[in-house]
């Protein structure tokens, strides 16, 4: 331990410091898998002279600043998107890194094991990509949702045999097919409502939140209507869509569900306070 910084401190920043390499890699699924493209080769080059990025220019969020945002040899343009969705990953890592250790409920005692935390940094990856790409082309591609399942499950399972706590482990199955199914229910009964997409990534998002208590998959299953159904209203106020208009509802899922995450079991507590039940 660093002397005189907190350790919540130095794991925030460090995992920041990760989340920022993770954004690096981000930025290269999110370009590519929609495109049915390799995440691994070939190496990253600009679009328009098609050179291959030096590892000097691909520093995150640092090397854009250098380069004035644009490419080294044919000084095209570089979007800001990109050092955007790095530094968002970095902040993102970092918070909740922070809350595994000073914010429960990530773990119920106020200490997350080291197989818990990862499994919430991965599905905090895999929620920027997914954003990002549901935005761009109104998809949810099954290359990122599915293997999410076997990852989060083993990692659960770690951390429920270190723990001790197998309840935590059997009540985000029970949270992972009770959200799917309901999502599922939802894509039958209003066809064009909902995708398969949805549906897939509802399982991933119970899984996490009910390993959690049942406060924070109610409530992030709760706010993802609440933002999505919030966000759709403005814009058919400002006649920005219409009420057909397609919207992509993942985005508004994974918030809903990190919003459960990090404030789900003050959330409900308070809510059953306010009933008289708590």
């Amino acid at each position: 331990m660093v002397i005189g910084v907190p350790p919540v401190l130095l794991l925030a920043v460090l995992s920041g410091g990760v989340g920022l390499l993770i954004g690096s890699f981000l930025n290269v699924v999110i370009h590519r898998v929609p495109a049915g493209l390799s995440v691994v080769r070939p190496r990253s080059a600009c679009p328009t002279c098609h050179t291959p990025i030096r590892p000097r220019d691909n520093v995150p969020v640092l090397s854009w600043v250098v380069l004035g945002g644009r490419c080294r040899d044919c000084r095209t343009s570089i979007s800001p998107r990109y050092p955007l969705v790095e530094l968002a990953t970095g902040l993102l890592f970092a918070v909740v890194a922070w809350g595994a250790v000073a914010a429960p409920p990530i773990s119920s005692d106020g200490t997350a094991g080291l197989p818990v935390v990862l499994a919430f940094l991965y599905l905090m990856a895999i929620s920027v990509a997914l954003t990002m790409i549901d935005l761009d082309v109104h998809r949810l591609p099954d290359r990122i949702v599915l293997p999410a399942y076997p990852v989060l499950l083993v990692l659960f399972a770690l951390g429920s045999a270190l723990s001790g706590d197998w309840v935590a482990f059997l009540r985000g199955l029970a949270g992972m097919a009770a959200l799917a199914a309901s999502y599922l229910l939802l894509a039958v009964l209003v066809p064009g409502g909902m995708g398969f997409g949805d549906v897939k990534l509802a399982g991933v998002l119970g899984l996490a939140l009910a390993y959690l208590g049942w406060g924070p998959l109610a409530v992030g299953s709760f706010a993802a209507f609440l933002l999505g159904g919030t966000f759709a209203l403005v814009l058919v106020a400002t006649r920005r869509a219409g009420r057909r208009s397609g919207i992509p509802f993942g985005p508004w899922m994974v918030c809903g569900a990190w919003v459960g995450v990090l404030f789900g079991a003050d959330l409900w507590n308070a809510y059953l306070a306010l009933l008289g039940i708590g």
